[in-house]
């Protein structure tokens, strides 16, 4: 698997070293990680030449995403896209059996018509644009033009919910740093989580058992708004729908938000799925929505953002001290920058 230093893919490593059934594991990366039992193979995921550390290969899981949204988001999307590029031609051109694509349940899309829970055969209703979800959606592209493009080269793509866990830094983890949680009025969005031990272990059924996509992996059902706010302590504080995606959109073209207005949809809608199909093959998450939530908000613990943009504890304490909002959150730090540039 790449990724294999660090988070699910230093998890799920550790798992399949441990498994009879499974020969060798390569673990690739940009550097060597602490797995015992695992076989090194440092290189770039984006290296023409990684086909050569391909090369007794049988089944590929490509774990190595950037998903911060302090990364740049064409560095991030030239790193995710042409990483995930790379690794099937380099797995075709090794002749890797199978190639297991890790993209994101955001890829169906947050609406308020959504159904709660989403099937895993729903059509992909996300918007091709600049954020994270778009870079999800070249991936899953390309996953579905691999049987034309490298005949005999099986791709299974897994959608894991909102992620949480040590190192997970994502826009739905920076929500849950903000002073107050941000909700649209008249929407409920229905709070699903995915603990990556819970992911990893998917992962492990998924390559073992030979499954077949597109798998969902979630915890079990969704939290409401009131759950929410009694787990994470957080009050809400809502916005008409018009307010809070025309202010984030015109702050983020200023440069203030780190990104668009369309990933705080899934702040607002519902995006929950039915892990149907991993449910069948006998796979049950370890962790409940209600803990999962919670080991996210000790990992957050210390940490402020607003918008996704992470602030000092005094300037977000001040901002919610004065019940500001997230238009005039971004107003006050857009006249702020405007003047020091004037300066």
């Amino acid at each position: 698997m790449t990724g294999a230093a660090a988070g699910t893919g230093r998890l799920l490593a550790a798992r399949l070293a441990g498994r009879e059934e499974v020969r060798k594991v390569v673990a690739v990366d940009r550097h060597r990680g602490d797995v015992e039992g695992a076989t090194w193979r440092v290189v770039d995921v984006r290296d023409p030449m990684l086909s050569h550390r391909l090369s007794d290969v049988d089944v590929l899981v490509h774990l190595d995403l950037q998903t911060s949204p302090d990364v740049d988001p064409r560095e991030r999307r030239t790193h995710n896209v042409r990483g995930a590029q790379t690794v099937v031609t380099a797995a075709a051109a090794a002749r890797v059996r199978r190639v297991v694509l890790v993209t994101s349940a955001m890829v169906y899309g947050a609406s308020p018509d959504n159904p709660v829970p989403l099937p895993e055969d729903a059509p992909l209703a996300a918007e091709a644009n600049t954020s994270i979800a778009g870079d999800y959606l070249e991936i899953e592209e390309l996953a579905g033009n691999a049987a034309v493009t490298h005949p005999g080269l099986r791709v299974t793509v897994v959608r894991p919910a909102a992620l949480v866990g040590p190192g997970v830094d994502t826009v739905i983890t920076r929500h849950f740093e903000a002073p107050r949680l941000l909700s649209v009025k008249g929407c409920a969005p229905g709070w699903q989580f995915c603990h990556i031990e819970d992911l990893a272990a998917a992962l492990e059924l998924v390559v073992v058992e030979d499954l077949d996509g597109p798998l969902a992996v979630g915890c079990d059902g969704w939290l409401g708004p009131d759950e929410v706010q009694e787990i994470t302590r957080k009050r809400r504080f809502e916005l008409p729908a018009a307010v809070t995606f025309g202010m984030a959109q015109r702050l983020h073209r200023l440069g203030m938000t780190p990104a668009p207005a369309t990933d705080l949809h899934y702040v607002a809608y519902p995006w929950v799925v039915d892990c149907a199909r991993l449910r069948a093959a006998g796979w049950k998450p370890a962790y409940d929505n209600a803990t999962a939530l919670r080991v996210l908000m000790e990992e957050t613990a210390g940490r402020h953002a607003v918008v996704g943009r992470r602030v000092g504890g005094r300037e977000a304490t001040m901002a919610t001290a004065a019940g500001a909002t997230v238009a005039a959150i971004g107003a006050a730090a857009a006249i702020r920058r405007a003047r020091r540039r004037r300066r």
